[in-house]
C-alpha cells in the first residue's frame, strides 16, 4: 500500500479539546476521536457530567481528561487553552461544539437572552479558533472543526437566535479557512441533521405534529444517535481531510435534500 493513503484515519498522538463534550454530540464525537487514538479533553461548565464521560471513556482506554469552564465568559478562554498547553504542550483539534438553544419568537427575546445565545453558540467559537490559532501555527498544523446545524442553511421563527448563530459558524469557518490556510490549519464545519440529544428529546411529547413532520421528512427514515456524527468528525480531524478547509459536511440522514 502507498505509505501516504496507509493510516489516514489514524489520530495516535493528537490532542483534541471539545468543548460540551460530556454530552450530546459533542460526547459522540469526542468518543469517535478518542477511539481512533487521539488524547480527549473535554471543556464544560457541568463537572458532574464532566467525571462521568470521563469515567466511561477510561473504561474504553481512551485517555481523558475534563476542565471546567463558562465558554460564555471570555476570561475563562486564554487560560483554558495555556494550561492544555503546559500539559501537553500542543493541541491538534479542537471541536467547537458547545451551544444551545432557547426558543422564542424574534419579537419576544429579550437582549440578556439573545446575548447569550450570541455569546456561547457563535462568538466563544470566535473566541476560542484565535486562542488556539498562534498554538497550531507554532506547531505547523491544526484542524478545527465547528458545529454547525441544519438550522445553518435553515430560518426558523421559533428559534431565531440559535439559527442566526448557526448561520453565523458556516461563515466564520469560511473566513477562518481563508485566513489560516497559509499556517496548515484546516478549518471546516459539521452541520447536523436532527440528532436525539437532551435538546430534542422532548418534541415527540411536547410538539408531536412538529415530531411527525420532522420524521418523514428523514430519507433514511430514523432520527440520527450522537455517535453518527463521529465519521465526519474523525475525517475532518485526520489526514484525510487535509485538502479541504472551508467546507460545512451535512450529517443529516437526507434530511436537507429531501
Amino acid at each position: 500500500m502507498n505509505e501516504n493513503l496507509d493510516n489516514l484515519f489514524n489520530l495516535s498522538g493528537k490532542v483534541a479539546l471539545i468543548t460540551g463534550g460530556n454530552k450530546g454530540i459533542g460526547k459522540g464525537i469526542a468518543k469517535g476521536l478518542g477511539l481512533h487514538g487521539s488524547k480527549i479533553i473535554i471543556a464544560s461548565r457541568d463537572k458532574k457530567a464532566n467525571k462521568q464521560t470521563c469515567e466511561e471513556f477510561s473504561s474504553l482506554n481512551i485517555e481523558t481528561i475534563s476542565l471546567e469552564i463558562d465558554m460564555t465568559d471570555q476570561s475563562q478562554i486564554a487560560p483554558l487553552v495555556s494550561s492544555i498547553i503546559k500539559t501537553y504542550t500542543h493541541l491538534d483539534i479542537l471541536v467547537n461544539n458547545a451551544g444551545t438553544a432557547l426558543r422564542s419568537n424574534a419579537e419576544d427575546i429579550n437582549n440578556k437572552d439573545w446575548q447569550y445565545i450570541m455569546d456561547l453558540n457563535l462568538n466563544s467559537v470566535y473566541w476560542l479558533s484565535k486562542e488556539v490559532y498562534p498554538h497550531m501555527k507554532l506547531h505547523g498544523s491544526g484542524k478545527i472543526i465547528n458545529i454547525g446545524s441544519m438550522y445553518s442553511i435553515f430560518g426558523s421563527g421559533a428559534v431565531p437566535s440559535y439559527s442566526t448563530t448557526k448561520g453565523g459558524i458556516v461563515q466564520l469557518t469560511k473566513s477562518l479557512a481563508v485566513g489560516w490556510a497559509k499556517d496548515n490549519i484546516n478549518v471546516n464545519a459539521i452541520l447536523p441533521g436532527w440528532i436525539k440529544t437532551n435538546l430534542t428529546n422532548g418534541m415527540a411529547k411536547n410538539d408531536p405534529e412538529r415530531y411527525r413532520k420532522v420524521s418523514e421528512r428523514i430519507a433514511v427514515g430514523k432520527w440520527g444517535i450522537p455517535e453518527d456524527l463521529a465519521g465526519a468528525a474523525i475525517f475532518l480531524a485526520s489526514r484525510a481531510s487535509d485538502y479541504i478547509t472551508g467546507s460545512s459536511i451535512v450529517v443529516d440522514g437526507g434530511y436537507s435534500v429531501n
